[in-house]
């Protein structure tokens, strides 16, 4: 065989990598296969390998990507570095890595300009538009977000990945990229950023993802005089980047995630500045997320409104 350059790394089986790591799934639903996180110590698996698409994504990190996306996280080194591995067979221990689509032909790929020409594995969207789509909009109902409140903030979008098109419920971020999500798939398209929604007002409200969003949404729709400035991270990995922007205003409402990696950035901010800083996820300290804790008040009190101070 051929040595590995990226297109062809990128074909390694994402299952069958993790098990030559020594890595069993704890769950598997469907495409879906769940770890414990190679990456960071954790109790609950929310390492999650969607086998059909060979993509992987960490809900503690909020990082995900392919293989040469998870080898440069797991050994910590540069992506040439890790293509020497591969090709050194030092990370396979001695057990066959599974190549998926192997009846494709390698002969003619070239390592150069690989990053330029290996658009085939790259999320492009193709088409964005009103929500209307029935099985989104079945999903939306599944977490407790009205088609209304969805509407005004999302949008339906269609992506093509592997040669495939995707139909997914779309949130755009500053940059102009969009966080993609169905009840199968969950995933961002480039560039990566975080959405801001600026009113001009002294506070801010902080969420992990753009669900947290919509579900805070849902619990105030009835104030009308609600005055606040949002920031949604769209990964934990921006927060840090986001300190400036925080720290611009008077009061920031934290509502991150109840794991491990959600409850350190939460802390690290109250020792930052107790005064600016307020850690509103104590609504919600049974569950793991605020749209967790929706979808349990809506079961339980369906029909009824919501009350919440700010």
């Amino acid at each position: 065989m051929e040595k590995f350059n990226c297109k062809i790394a990128n074909q390694i089986d994402l299952v069958n990598y993790q098990e030559t790591l020594g890595h069993e799934p704890s769950k598997i639903k469907y495409q879906d296969y769940w770890y414990l996180s190679p990456l960071r110590n954790e109790n609950t698996p929310s390492f999650k390998v969607n086998q059909k698409l060979n993509l992987w994504y960490d809900h503690g990190t909020g990082k995900g990507g392919n293989v040469i996306d998870f080898g440069i996280e797991y050994f910590r080194c540069t992506v040439s570095k890790f293509l020497q591995l591969l090709n050194g067979k030092s990370i396979s221990s001695g057990i066959s890595l599974s190549i998926k689509n192997d009846n494709q032909q390698f002969s003619n790929l070239k390592i150069a300009n690989e990053k330029k020409d290996n658009s085939l594995d790259k999320i492009v969207i193709v088409d964005v538009r009103i929500l209307e789509n029935k099985l989104l909009m079945a999903y939306l109902d599944k977490r407790s977000i009205s088609q209304e409140i969805a509407r005004q903030h999302c949008k339906e979008v269609d992506f093509c990945l592997n040669n495939r098109k995707y139909t997914v419920i779309g949130f755009q971020n500053i940059s102009g990229g969009y966080e993609l999500r169905n009840e199968n798939f969950k995933g961002s398209s480039s560039p990566k950023d975080i959405t801001f929604i600026d009113s001009q007002a002294k506070s801010v409200v902080v969420f992990e993802g753009f669900f947290d969003y919509l579900s805070y949404k849902m619990m105030n729709q009835k104030l009308v005089n609600l005055q606040t400035n949002f920031l949604i991270l769209n990964s934990l990995s921006f927060f840090n980047k986001s300190l400036q922007l925080m720290e611009k205003h008077e009061r920031v409402d934290l509502y991150l995630d109840r794991d491990t990696a959600g409850l350190k950035f939460t802390n690290e901010a109250l020792q930052r500045d107790s005064t600016k800083y307020t850690d509103q996820s104590f609504l919600y300290q049974q569950k793991k997320d605020l749209n967790e804790w929706l979808n349990q008040e809506q079961q339980v009190k369906r029909g009824h409104g919501f009350r919440r101070s700010i």
